[in-house]
């Protein structure tokens, strides 16, 4: 099983340059009941939606794990708990 994350272009970007490590997901209910004591096979990260055919704009790495983090978040009003995926190529 694979996990699928959709990324804005500059994240996506940064992360396949190697400049981003970590990919976060905010630890809200929706994503524990995806992420949370489960192991994958893949990570799939894709630039927005992008058609079927487009490569391009898909990374695929060996899933590596989480960790969990408080990290800030002016725009949330300061800490949050996230997963911070691994993105790094192993």
């Amino acid at each position: 099983m694979d996990l699928v994350l959709h990324l804005e272009q500059k994240y996506f970007d940064q992360i396949k340059r190697g400049e981003k490590t970590e990919e976060y997901r905010q630890a809200t209910e929706y994503w524990n009941k995806r992420i949370y004591g489960k192991t994958f096979d893949n990570i799939i990260l894709q630039c927005g939606y992008p058609k079927r055919n487009d490569h391009s704009k898909t990374i695929v790495r060996k899933w590596n794990g989480y960790t969990l983090k408080k990290i800030d978040v002016p725009l949330y009003g300061g800490e949050v708990l996230v997963y911070a995926i691994d993105v790094t190529l192993q």
